[in-house]
């Protein structure tokens, strides 16, 4: 997939706020009582939506490993999340689990629990876990955990107010007869890493209400990058004392709580996570508008996410409606707004994952564009917005011979930074053009396809200039002149992240894949093709030179609409005409020099994407659907496997070598939708979403599955998963 080192309604108010806008002042609801009770987030959200995901756990160590096995809440782009205590581990009651902050583009946990609430009376600390487990909940928008004491009830409420900043309420409930006199005070103790002192770069320091951590600057390219202005910082609304003891610091209300017989009091405070110092400056306004207005916060918030949902369910059968709101949380946890080189709002792939976390890539984003459209268009827009950014320029330094090329990945450091994740050796398939369509048609916005329309058509050149060496109208997957594209076998590796099936098998150079050079009129290389013709980017092609008339039409340029679909009926032709295997049934990529299909190398999932872009004929298109509910080929247990069970290559575990990947799932069962073939879809989709382990449970949305147990594979909380899954719930 991609190369790694090793009206004000709810809804109108949800779409207002989805990128960090704030409402019009006479848009924001009241503040809560007297007392300041938490706002009722039940109210109009149904029970049913609570803890889709299992949000439970307390990290082991500061580095979440490879795959971080605690599932983690996040909200509005913050680059910092938390999760629930364990249920069954009184040590981490009075606190939210972490928080997990990315370094830049590196996951770590700050802290076990960085601000355990302790209530004491008469000088003795009250137990938590005196009348039993508390209720640790996690609903649409917020965590939320419920203690009940002797007389007193302790609810903990947790949501993030801005794109830096968490809002945490604590609600204390005298519910006895008695008045009673409490003392509050909060504790956390950082963690450090058990190896490489060098980065024990967070350091404790008392501040006038509250504490803050910050970062010495530390540059460890593939684990740890910090600049050294980077800060995590807690502000009570009310006035408190700080001591800091080494790694651990306890912060003390300054004065007692008085409650009377059935009174309330809450106590709240902020926890934000900036870069840099223009960052903080700013984010100090936020920090004191939450503070004065809480319960205004919470409220809107709410509202917000009851948009969300409401958006997502929408048209989603009711047993399905729980997995929609579980994929509208994965894709709102892997939100990572504005920071460094990225610079729009962004969706990242997995928050879960070391190598994702901090990063954003081409192909996800048009896919997660599209799901995301669904409940936030203006946050869909966002984040085509984020990798448009670093379209290739014509007045490039280093690259002018890309001018167009979208690159396939962008992270918080580019190369010159330090970084070593930023990814310009190839780019990945061409969606884009779909991509904008859809948030079109969901949100109405025509400026934004003028602003997309020419950026759209100057990727659609790069690739007939840079990728398609023989000039025939069918492109091949390839490999930028770049300095890491140093050797035959790097080019050829490029190449097929390019097609972001990685490992496919048609790309197995003991099969015979290889790359040639391309050059322009005066014989300078301008990069490097495979060497062969791919069905699945040429089938793209044709979508979405489909899709730019469509955008021209609806913009009023009927002679840019006229021209592109006329280059989408030809290449659809092309493909059609001589990307079929008649004698299997089946769309093959070809050989570049003699256009053989390359039928031996077997089947794979992409050779149904010709059923989704409307390529295919009739026939082709029974004969291909022939294949696709075949149990032999890919009505696999988990159906639509990438590599057909047919094939000697098949392995239903290695990556792009035979598991199933949701968006392949998706772009089949819509080809055969497309074409008439409706109760076949809905059988195997309905298979896959039961039979995809954890899909109707409370695990993880996955990267990929097992097509023949259905084990989860690969990154938890996978957001292009995730975002395919809320189309395919409500079968459109």
């Amino acid at each position: 997939m991609r190369p790694r080192p090793r009206l004000l309604t709810a809804v109108a108010l949800a779409l207002t706020m989805a990128v960090g806008f704030a409402p019009a002042a006479d848009a924001r609801p009241p503040d809560g009582d007297a007392n300041g009770n938490l706002s009722s987030y039940a109210t109009g959200t149904p029970s049913s939506y609570a803890d889709v995901l299992d949000l439970q756990g307390v990290p082991a160590s500061a580095q979440p490993g490879e795959f971080n096995p605690v599932n983690v809440f996040a909200d509005r782009g913050a680059w910092h999340a938390y999760a629930l205590p364990s249920a069954g581990d009184p040590s981490t009651y009075g606190g939210f689990t972490g928080p997990l902050h990315i370094a830049q583009e590196y996951p770590w946990w700050l802290s076990k629990s960085f601000s355990r609430i302790r209530l004491t009376e008469a000088g003795k600390a009250l137990d938590l876990a005196a009348r039993g487990t508390p209720r640790l909940t996690s609903l649409p928008g917020l965590l939320r955990q419920t203690y009940r004491l002797d007389g007193l009830r302790l609810t903990l409420e947790l949501r993030f107010a801005t794109d830096r900043t968490a809002l945490v309420r604590a609600r204390i409930h005298n519910t006895g007869h008695a008045p009673r006199t409490l003392a509050a005070d909060w504790s956390g103790t950082l963690l450090r890493p058990e190896a490489a002192p060098e980065r024990d770069a967070p350091a404790l320091r008392a501040t006038p209400r509250g504490v803050a951590v910050g970062f010495a600057r530390v540059r460890e390219k593939w684990d740890y990058l910090t600049a050294g202005t980077e800060r995590f910082q807690v502000t009570h609304r009310a006035p408190v004392r700080t001591t800091v003891t080494g790694d651990t610091y306890r912060t003390d209300l300054a004065a007692p709580l008085s409650l009377a017989p059935g009174a309330a009091r809450t106590l709240d405070w902020t926890e934000s996570y900036t870069f840099t110092a223009a960052e903080r400056a700013r984010e100090a306004a936020s920090v004191r508008r939450a503070l004065t207005r809480p319960a205004a916060i919470a409220a809107s918030g709410d509202a917000r996410w009851r948009g969300y949902v409401a958006s997502v369910t929408r048209g989603v059968p009711a047993d399905r409606r729980r997995l929609a709101v579980k994929s509208l949380e994965t894709l709102v946890t892997n939100w990572r707004s504005a920071a460094g080189r990225i610079r729009h709002d962004a969706i990242s792939p997995s928050l879960s994952y070391k190598w994702f976390a901090g990063g954003v890539w081409a192909w996800d984003t048009w896919k997660q564009a599209v799901g995301t459209a669904r409940f936030a268009p203006r946050l869909a827009q966002s984040q085509i917005r984020a990798m448009f950014d670093h379209q290739i320029r014509p007045t490039s330094a280093t690259r002018p011979q890309d001018a167009g090329m979208i690159p396939d990945a962008v992270f918080y450091n580019n190369p010159a930074d330090g970084g070593g994740n930023w990814n310009e050796r190839n780019s990945k398939p061409p969606l884009a053009a779909w991509a904008v369509w859809e948030v079109y048609r969901h949100s109405g916005d025509r400026a934004f396809l003028r602003e997309m329309y020419p950026k759209l058509a100057a990727y659609q050149s790069w690739w007939y200039r840079n990728r398609d060496h023989d000039r025939d109208g069918l492109a091949e997957y390839g490999a930028t002149v770049d300095p890491a594209n140093d050797s035959a076998e790097q080019r050829r590796l490029a190449a097929a992240w390019e097609s972001g099936m990685d490992n496919a098998p048609r790309f197995d150079a003991g099969l015979g894949t290889s790359v040639v050079a391309n050059r322009d009129a005066s014989g300078t290389v301008t990069g490097y093709s495979l060497t062969q013709e791919s069905v699945d980017l040429n089938a793209y092609l044709a979508a979405d030179q489909g899709h730019l008339a469509d955008v021209a039409g609806a913009l009023g340029d009927t002679a840019g609409e006229r021209r592109w679909r006329g280059r989408a009926a030809a290449t659809h032709r092309a493909v059609r005409e001589r990307m079929y295997a008649a004698e299997d049934g089946w769309f093959h990529d070809t050989a570049l020099d003699s256009g053989e299909r390359l039928t031996a190398r077997g089947r794979g999932i992409e050779g149904a994407i010709p059923l989704w872009t409307g390529t295919a004929s009739p026939a082709q298109a029974a004969a291909v659907r022939d294949k696709l509910t075949d149990p032999g080929e890919f009505a696999t247990p988990v159906p639509f496997p990438t590599v057909a069970r047919s094939s000697p290559h098949f392995a239903p575990q290695r990556y792009w070598r035979g598991p199933v990947w949701l968006d392949q799932a998706y772009f089949a069962q819509a080809g055969l939708r497309r074409y008439g073939y409706t109760a076949q879809a809905r059988t195997l989709t309905d298979r896959l979403l039961t039979t995809a382990h954890g899909l109707s449970a409370r695990s993880p949305v996955m990267e990929n599955y097992d097509p023949l147990t259905g084990a989860p594979l690969n990154s938890p909380n996978f957001s292009w998963s995730a975002a395919v899954l809320l189309p395919m719930l409500a079968q459109d």
